[in-house]
């Protein structure tokens, strides 16, 4: 008896213990994350930050220079731009600082970077701490006890301690660390990986658009495109290996770096969680020709509803809470594009049908699936919030059948120029059609003759195809899924329409000439014109002397009876 009761008494301390211990269950990061890293959702947050940052940091899954790196070399802002692979501390900076000595000394050096960090939550813990349930901000102090959890988990923190700050040491050297670092060899610009050190659910939450972007028929690779491979996606481009002008390659992946850091969304040094909930931040990469993501949204109803309201919006409570408390009067991006049925999450992709780009092959077709129907259910989820489903739905699919209009016209022009390609009639194309650089192949239509020219490649008419589809129209149903009429038919329909013109003009022109040109060869040909034959001594029509000879009679005829009419 005595025997079953301190058995009884053992199985309830190790239940127990057993209840408390920390699992890194998030319920916004999806099962096909934890599938995917072979977890369970009660592995602890050591177990699963492990697991993110092995994967992270493997160049099979993504990291570094990518399968086309032996071709290009990195310049010196590199480092900015993927410090993963390339930053490389200072070695003129000899100083050896504790954590108070690298305030001290950025005071003076550069100031910015204090200020901005001065006023942030890292250097502000304890004013969170202080927070009570009552404060709209509260979620900040759960979130920070999370976090400190989170390093506990990780042997980062000791069981009982807490942070006391989050300052430069901690984010370029070692999290917590009470060491000296010697900037000479110590000193790094801080990855998505050391941000996640920290922000754990965050992390995981970008690093499941891996898993959770899969195309039904491999119209693109599994995880693009998306915020946590748009690095490797911008690598592993034939023409951003191949091209000789660096500082014009790197223009693209100034916005692919989100793989990398964190800090396009989340500027340093405030590192404001406020300032990424606006439509603003989105701004700077979701812009521009093939991607006027913000100029079509800025310009809706949407956005301009945004920008006359947004001083009444509270952007630093939970986006969750922003319809309720938040006084929001119109969609954010963020609150469109961060949202999956219910749930607000750093994974953006989770709803992605066109992938923005339709001219892809094949993405016309997912759009009668069953896995882009689950989608757009989705998307319908999010637009009830403020429309009705009937409105929302009819909008879907007033997109997505405006968007098919836009492809037909291209698929038009698209044959007539392969048909020249394949003809070998495009200008220049025997001639003077240098093959590009390695390792770019050369084809027609390809995406590198947007950034690499040479002799006649690509021809005119070629790359004015691809401008109609990897431009206006991109535009066409941008605009359309942005609910702004005005780009739709002015920068995209009509855009196109002219491309379509010029390209069936060009057709016609080049039909006209095959047709003249045969002509001529038939007179060059012919025996029934004046050629004189040199064996028999006889006259005949024939030749291109004949020919011109033919045509000179005819002129001749002609002003002569102009002449007879004129008097």
């Amino acid at each position: 008896m005595v025997g079953k009761f301190w058995l009884g008494f053992i199985l309830f301390l190790c239940g127990g213990l057993l209840t408390t211990t920390v699992r890194a269950d998030f319920p916004s990061v999806p099962k096909e994350t934890y599938q995917a890293l072979n977890l369970d959702r009660s592995a602890s947050p050591k177990v699963l930050y492990e697991a993110l940052v092995k994967r992270y940091l493997d160049p099979d899954q993504g990291f570094g220079k990518g399968k086309y790196g032996d071709y290009w070399q990195p310049i010196p802002f590199s480092q900015y731009l993927d410090p993963g692979s390339f930053y490389k501390p200072p070695k003129s900076v000899k100083e050896i600082s504790t954590r108070e000595q690298c305030v001290k000394c950025h005071t003076d050096e550069s100031p910015g970077w204090v200020t901005a960090w001065k006023r942030s939550t890292h250097a502000n813990l304890d004013k969170v701490r202080k927070l009570t349930p009552k404060d709209e901000t509260y979620y900040k102090k759960e979130k920070l006890e999370a976090i400190e959890e989170n390093l506990r988990s990780i042997g980062r923190l000791a069981k009982g301690e807490q942070l006391k700050e989050v300052g430069c040491i901690d984010c370029h050297y070692d999290i917590n660390t009470k060491k000296k670092a010697d900037h000479r060899k110590d000193l790094r610009m801080a990855t998505a990986d050391v941000c996640g050190a920290c922000h754990l659910q965050e992390f995981a939450e970008r690093e499941s658009e891996r898993d959770t972007i899969t195309w039904p028929k491999n119209q693109w690779p599994k995880g693009r495109p998306s915020h946590a491979l748009d690095y490797k996606a911008n690598v592993e481009v034939e023409v951003y290996a191949a091209i000789s002008q660096r500082e014009i390659a790197d223009g693209c992946t100034g916005c692919h770096i989100n793989q990398n850091k964190c800090d396009t969304c989340h500027t340093r040094h405030d590192f404001s969680a406020s300032e990424s909930r606006k439509s603003e931040t989105c701004a700077v990469c979701h812009s521009g020709a093939d991607h006027n993501n913000w100029e079509t949204y800025s310009l809706s109803r949407h956005g301009v509803k945004y920008q006359q309201d947004k001083h009444k919006y509270n952007f630093n409570i939970q986006m969750k809470d922003e319809l309720a408390k938040g006084g929001l009067s119109a969609p954010t991006c963020q609150s469109c594009h961060m949202e999956y049925n219910g749930k607000f999450t750093h994974n953006v992709v989770q709803k992605v049908r066109w992938a923005n780009y339709p001219f892809v092959p094949g993405i016309r077709e997912n759009i009668d699936t069953d896995w882009s129907e689950k989608r757009l259910d989705a998307w319908v989820k999010t637009c009830t919030q403020c429309h009705s489903e009937t409105y929302a739905r009819a909008w879907l699919r007033f997109m997505d059948q405006g968007t098919r209009h836009g492809l037909d016209k291209y698929d038009e022009a698209h044959a007539v120029v392969e048909h020249q390609f394949k003809a070998g009639l495009l200008t220049g194309q025997t001639t003077n059609r240098p093959a590009p650089p390695a390792p770019v192949p050369d084809g027609f239509e390809q995406f590198f003759q947007i950034y690499w020219s040479k002799g006649n490649n690509p021809a005119a008419i070629e790359l004015k195809l691809f401008e109609m589809a990897e431009d206006h129209l991109v535009q066409l149903h941008v605009s359309l899924a942005h609910v702004y009429w005005g780009y739709t038919y002015t920068v995209g329909w009509a855009a196109m329409n002219r491309a379509y013109v010029e390209i069936q003009d060009e057709e016609t022109k080049l039909k006209e000439m095959l047709a003249l040109q045969a002509r001529v060869l038939k007179l060059e040909t012919s025996s029934s014109l004046l050629d004189l034959d040199s064996t028999g001594g006889k006259l005949s029509l024939g030749g291109l002397g004949g020919g011109m000879m033919l045509a000179g009679t005819i002129a001749i005829a002609g002003w002569r009876r102009r002449e007879r009419k004129d008097r």
